[in-house]
């Protein structure tokens, strides 16, 4: 207890948690501050914050946990059953998934538990317990040259969480990792346990669970039914264990119960989760060169592999399953990087941070704080360093490697530096890579989005970034810089004999060369030796400067979040970036205006997912048995009896972003209300921006989610396991 006192005192006079705008924030749950606590109970709080995280008793954090590699999940049963996200679990579907048994599109519901299905690499994590080290890391980086700054950090990070674990916790699969803060002013570690077999219990088939499909995507109103279900188990300890038929349901430290009474505008709500990554102090300079680079490319480079793969998925059921989790990551950044662009030059964000920026530099010159004077200029200066090697890295990264076949040539681009004795060592890792290649591959969608991505690279790119070696070889009778069909027949053709040629989609061939791995059958292999003649390219001029840029950036953000906390000191409190660390956000149930004449309730029911219905449609289908029960209002006990209908989501103003998928979305007492899994378009700035008038965090109704559950799976074992509050 003595270890988690000094924390909160080091995290207040840090100033970390009051937000400038009405709830923004992601707020530390094991920091939370007395301002904000009060401001959560005016909104409706009833727990204390004892309640939400204890360090030495079981806590409400103790149910939220982190599901698969990037998502949030939560706790609902004795039993270790998990509520999360649809698309949360959307690989994991997938991968147990085949054609004769397509949970995907069909749905899947464990009557028992022998029926619920393993789920192969599959893994959750619980949070186990924080601890500040900032003086430990601080004390290791004095030594450090700083240009090296952000390469060594790394590293002794990893070596500085390994030596903080227990032999208890090393026994028991607990994992160390130490996390900066504000830029690496502060430096917290984080030691998680990590259960290994997890299950598949329960999904609504996809035309439900991804209702509305890419055209709803980030849109309110939202009618999606984004939510699935699985168990963790553990042997006979509740010890984390890899599979077996002797593992047994976990039984957990914590279970948040689930309350059916249905929410109402202004209703307080409350999210817990891992939220991966925003960039709230981010300058004018990386505003700008998000908006006019690196949004606008990332977006038209992944159109052009979406349509290529849709228009194969449309041809065959076979290939939408192979695709679908492909596809489906995708398109989510797409619609999101696009939404985001279009929100920060709308909101005017860029011309935001120069007046704060301004601000900054006057606050410095008249106190006199000369460490920070400069230092906007020495941030331009940084990114203009950058700049001129930032679109090279976007279409290699979004281009190149968006060729399934490139990306995983890219993945096994050390077998050409590697011994003969360590490929032959670790012969069955390769092996296993070239078949999942082969599995997941679309051959006639991912040789077109080669062919187009080929060409465009070398349109768009400054011819320093080019790899001539590789563009002769395509032709040298049309002009390189033309775009008529001519050309790109050309590198149609091209791309065609690589893929028929390359040693990678001939897994059998693959196999024998590992017996004898002769190094100069990759080097002439047409995969290896494109995809390596982009590398050099990028390891030589590109990835230097990058890592200058970044160690660069890291440095003065470091200063300038200092520097900020110096300014406001005693008018404002900060919250850290989202770092896929445990974060609580609070807010409340409510409506929006997105534009004149314009009005969204803050509520959606089954009434629209009827009305969105097509028949047939890829997007707005449904199942005949959930029309049937919709349409006769069986509705059962999660009815909200003020419309006579079902609540389907709703929206708050909750503070979320990636990785807070899942989320449980909890009322004043700490009851589940609904799971968080968007959030609406016009407010995509988020990560860099928060926009307090419309924010919007779109959340699923636990009301129908149980509905489905009970009505639809027919899965009424499972509602037997909740602790529900009617």
């Amino acid at each position: 207890m003595r270890k988690m006192k000094q924390l909160l005192t080091f995290g207040l006079s840090f100033g970390i948690i009051t937000s400038v705008l009405a709830d923004e924030g992601m707020w530390l749950p094991f920091l939370i501050g007395e301002k904000t606590y009060q401001d959560m109970v005016k909104k409706g709080l009833k727990l204390t914050k004892e309640q939400i995280f204890s360090a030495n008793k079981s806590s409400l954090k103790d149910a939220v946990i982190i599901f698969g590699g990037g998502c949030t999940g939560e706790i609902v049963s004795n039993k270790g059953l998990i509520f999360t996200n649809h698309h949360c679990g959307y690989d994991a579907i997938a991968k147990v998934s085949t054609v004769e048994h397509n949970y995907l599109k069909n749905g899947f519901w464990a009557k028992n538990l022998n029926e619920e299905i393993h789920v192969p690499g599959l893994t959750v994590q619980f949070l186990e317990r924080i601890k500040d080290v900032t003086d430990k890391v601080n004390n290791e980086l004095k030594n450090v040259d700083a240009l090296k700054t952000l390469s060594e950090l790394p590293k002794i990070l990893n070596r500085l969480a390994q030596q903080e674990l227990s032999e208890d916790e090393k026994k028991t699969n607990c994992e160390a990792r130490i996390v900066p803060m504000f830029s690496g002013n502060q430096y917290i570690l984080f030691v998680y346990k990590r259960y290994k077999d997890v299950r598949l219990v329960g999904t609504p088939s996809e035309s439900l669970g991804k209702f509305g499909g890419d055209t709803d995507n980030w849109e309110w109103p939202r009618h999606t039914a984004d939510f699935s279900i699985f168990r963790i188990y553990a042997d006979k300890n509740g010890q984390p264990a890899d599979y077996s038929p002797d593992n047994i349901p976990l039984t957990p430290k914590y279970v948040i119960p689930v309350n059916i009474k249905g929410i109402k505008e202004n209703s307080y709500a409350m999210t817990m989760g891992f939220p991966g990554g925003t960039n709230r102090f981010e300058t004018s300079y990386g505003v700008e060169l998000k908006t006019s680079i690196e949004n606008p490319s990332t977006v038209e480079l992944r159109d052009i592999r979406l349509k290529n793969m849709m228009e194969e998925m449309k041809k065959s059921e076979a290939v939408k399953l192979k695709l679908a989790s492909y596809y489906a990551r995708v398109a989510n950044y797409w619609k999101f990087f696009d939404g985001e662009n279009k929100q920060l030059l709308k909101y005017k964000v860029y011309e935001q941070k120069k007046n704060d920026e301004q601000k900054f530099i006057e606050w410095a010159k008249q106190n006199n704080k000369t460490e920070y004077i400069n230092l906007m200029q020495e941030f331009e200066q940084c990114f203009n360093n950058w700049k001129p090697y930032s679109k090279a890295r976007i279409y290699f990264q979004e281009g190149i490697l968006g060729s399934q076949l490139f990306s995983y040539t890219y993945r096994l681009l050390s077998l050409l530096q590697l011994s003969k004795e360590d490929i032959t060592k670790n012969k069955t890792q390769y092996l296993e890579q070239v078949k999942e290649l082969n599995k997941e591959i679309d051959l006639p969608s991912d040789q077109k989005n080669t062919a187009v991505l080929l060409k465009k690279y070398k349109d768009d790119i400054d011819a320093q970034f080019v790899p001539s070696n590789v563009y002769d070889k395509i032709s040298k009778d049309i002009s390189m810089t033309s775009n008529d069909q001519s050309s790109l027949t050309a590198y149609q053709n091209f791309v065609n004999d690589l893929y028929k040629n390359t040693i990678l989609l001939k897994p059998s061939e693959f196999e024998k060369w590992l017996e004898n791995p002769d190094k100069s059958v990759l080097e002439k292999d047409p995969a290896f030796s494109v995809l390596n003649a982009f590398y050099q390219i990028v390891s030589t001029k590109i990835l230097p400067e990058y890592n200058k840029f970044q160690n660069c950036n890291f440095l003065l953000q470091q200063k300038y979040q200092k520097g900020l906390i110096e300014m406001y000191k005693g008018k404002k409190e900060f919250y850290p970036d989202a770092n896929f660390t445990m974060r609580l956000s609070y807010g409340v149930v409510k409506p929006y205006s997105p534009k004149d004449a314009v009005f969204y309730k803050e509520i959606c029911t089954i009434k629209g997912v009827l009305e969105k219905y097509k028949p047939g449609d890829y997007e707005f289908d449904l199942p005949k048995d959930f029309v049937e029960t919709a349409t006769k209002k069986d509705f059962g006990n999660y009815a909200d009896k003020s419309i006579n209908d079902i609540v389907v989501t709703y929206i708050t103003t909750n503070d979320i972003t990636g990785g807070n998928s899942g989320s449980p979305v909890l009322n004043g007492k700490g009851e589940l209300i609904g799971l968080a899994f968007d959030g609406n378009y016009e407010a995509l700035s988020h990560k860099i921006h928060f926009d307090a008038q419309y924010n919007r965090t779109i959340c699923v109704d636990i009301r129908y989610v149980l509905w489905i559950i009970e009505k639809i799976g027919k899965a009424d074992n499972l509602i037997k396991e909740l602790k529900i509050v009617a």
